[in-house]
């Protein structure tokens, strides 16, 4: 091979020695732009996506991020155990109120599960029995929501308590069976009340303002039958849909995506929307709040509204996508197989969710109604 390269004359070595450079040069340099090429395309079709789970009925839960990382786990049990969802967002409120989703017992089943504090050491059992528990007094309770959230912290004897005093729970039945309770107990030491305001009635086991405590971190109604409803807005289909959707579109070409944008008056103002923020923007300019500017993700979304079947959807209902994880991207649905949403490529714009297209392979079925 030394012999061959001393018969080649020097300057054909060097051109063609420059050549194989530029060539593999361009090789390289191709291969990181199909690379570059490839991350770009998934992250302009990326957004902050939410936790597994199926749909979780009705009502909002405003509970903290802590309490929020539950909620697949809370959906797995409910349907584990033959619970309605639509009592997700309650039990995520009760365990907002329990434990704000900290420690190894979030839903603080422990007594209920073994009979003891502390037996219980892993969250996931926690929500298992906890939902069980939940289930079992909310029965016991004939779906009376309030009396089963006030015996959740009072214990079954307060069912038996209200049964033989008119049946339905009221504040009045809960201050008076934690005073006759108190008095079985005091003795003990044991017991102080948790509210001060409770102290002049006596009223000291456990804590007689639990439903409302609870209920301050769930956003809607209970109906005559006991069950979470959605608030009472009309709701985001029909007419009330058209104006969301009308609304949305004004800002068609006049945006682009920016992920994590849209959560700054700054950055509506620029135009710099995500898919999850522009969902939220659209509906604020109807008069409904669907969660805070700066905190709103795909992941708040979905604990929002009633869950449609994806048959019975229309113009105005919130649609979900399985992109690079489940639930990645969020529209809000205009009819005709298609969505108003916030894309990477595009911005604000309508794109198609019908079979054989993008979105349309990825539309995972989840559907709600504000």
């Amino acid at each position: 091979m030394h012999i061959v390269l001393q018969l080649i004359p020097k300057k054909y070595l060097i051109g063609g020695t420059l050549i194989l450079l530029g060539l593999s040069g361009l090789l390289i340099m191709s291969t990181i732009v199909a690379i570059t090429g490839e991350f770009e395309k998934d992250s302009q079709q990326s957004e902050v996506t939410e936790i597994e789970g199926g749909g979780i009925g009705v009502g909002t839960a405003n509970v903290s991020p802590e309490v929020m990382k539950y909620q697949p786990l809370l959906e797995k049990y409910a349907q584990k155990h033959g619970l309605d969802a639509s009592y997700v967002p309650i039990m995520m409120a009760l365990m907002m109120q329990e434990s704000g989703g900290r420690g190894n017992d979030p839903m603080q089943s422990s007594e209920s599960f073994c009979g003891s504090v502390g037996c219980i050491s892993s969250p996931e059992l926690s929500v298992d029995k906890g939902v069980l528990h939940f289930k079992s007094v909310l029965e016991k309770a004939h779906y009376d929501l309030k009396l089963c959230l006030q015996s959740y912290n009072f214990g079954g004897g307060f069912i038996n308590y209200v049964m033989k005093s008119g049946g339905k729970y009221t504040p009045e039945l809960a201050i008076s069976f934690s005073q006759s309770q108190y008095q079985k107990v005091k003795h003990t030491g044991n017991y102080h009340c948790v509210r001060p305001e409770m102290v002049p009635y006596q009223a000291c086991y456990g804590d007689a303002k639990y439903v409302d405590a609870v209920l301050k971190y769930y956003t809607g109604t209970i109906t005559a039958d006991g069950k979470p409803a959605a608030p009472a807005s009309g709701g985001s289909g029909g007419k009330s849909g058209v104006k969301v959707i009308d609304a949305g579109k004004t800002l068609i070409g006049k945006t682009r995506y920016v992920f994590g944008g849209g959560r700054s008056q700054s950055d509506i103002n620029a135009g710099r929307f995500d898919c999850s923020s522009f969902v939220r923007w659209a509906f604020e300019q109807v008069g409904m709040n669907v969660g805070p500017m700066s905190g709103v993700t795909t992941d708040t979304l979905k604990t929002q509204g009633q869950a449609i079947n994806p048959k019975d959807m229309k113009p105005g209902d919130v649609v979900f996508f399985d992109t690079y994880k489940i639930d990645g991207h969020v529209g809000i649905y205009v009819g005709n197989n298609q969505f108003l949403g916030c894309q990477g490529k595009t911005g604000v714009a309508i794109a198609s969710m019908a079979k054989g297209t993008y979105f349309g392979e990825r539309f995972n079925g989840r559907v709600k109604r504000f």
